[in-house]
């Protein structure tokens, strides 16, 4: 059996941006220091309902999955993990990619492109091939679970190659929002909130000039920011992580 820890490659925004600290505070969590950050209080919705239908984007921290969460193959270590992280970075060129929006996906909600982009494609695509040497088989138990909602032929061939069955062609860039749920009421109220205060993201392009290591020590702990990996000429050196902070949402 592999270990509970596991490792996933992750966009997140600069600690220092405005997108970086309204998610954050939205979910209620810092997923460098992983203190908790006061949640905003959203009409038509009480705390507790708020923290319930955000529990499980939070316990992943504000992101968008690039290569999903794996556990360690037998022979690797975190060590060459971050070894291998930065030199993947170190090949890779800046890009704008299109603006985010509130979007509504299925049961949830998420930050989405506004428009299809090769560069975040392509991006993704070679996170999962070129760490996948890092990553352990998935047991019997997990691939059970993946299949539980019902997979198409390619997902399915996805989970079988690549431990995932949402990758590649099946790849949709979001930052989640909003976990899974079915109540309209509260889809009603997070999206009349969120929808004016996120209006900004929808102006400007979404800067992505680097790649982010999360780590989850267990299945039951929230998985917190292990070291950003900057691009080819976006910065001289990896940003520092600072704690992150800003104004409330």
């Amino acid at each position: 059996m592999p270990s509970s820890e596991r490792y996933a490659i992750y966009f997140a925004p600069a600690e220092d941006t405005e997108l970086w600290r309204f998610g954050t505070r939205w979910l209620g969590r810092d997923p460098i220091g992983g203190g908790a950050l006061p949640q905003p209080s959203v009409p038509g919705i009480t705390a507790e309902a708020l923290a319930a239908a955000t529990e499980s984007p939070r316990n992943y921290g504000f992101h968008a999955t690039l290569k999903p969460p794996f556990h360690l193959a037998d022979g690797t270590d975190a060590d060459s993990l971050r070894q291998a992280a930065r030199a993947f970075a170190a090949r890779r060129r800046p890009f704008q990619a299109p603006p985010v929006s509130l979007q509504r996906i299925g049961r949830f909600q998420a930050f989405a492109l506004t428009a299809q982009s090769a560069a975040m494609d392509a991006l993704a695509a070679d996170c999962v091939r070129a760490l996948d040497a890092f990553r352990a088989p998935p047991t019997e138990g997990e691939l059970a679970k993946r299949r539980k909602r019902g997979l198409s032929e390619r997902q399915e061939a996805y989970l079988r190659q690549w431990g995932y069955p949402y990758v590649m062609a099946e790849f949709r860039f979001h930052m989640t929002m909003l976990g899974s749920t079915r109540d309209a009421a509260v889809h009603q109220a997070v999206a009349a909130y969120l929808e004016p205060l996120a209006a900004p993201f929808a102006a400007q392009p979404l800067p992505v000039d680097a790649i982010c290591l999360y780590r989850q020590a267990t299945r039951t702990a929230p998985f917190l920011l292990v070291e950003r990996f900057a691009f080819a000429a976006a910065a001289s050196a990896n940003r520092p992580i600072a704690k992150a902070g800003g104004r409330p949402i």
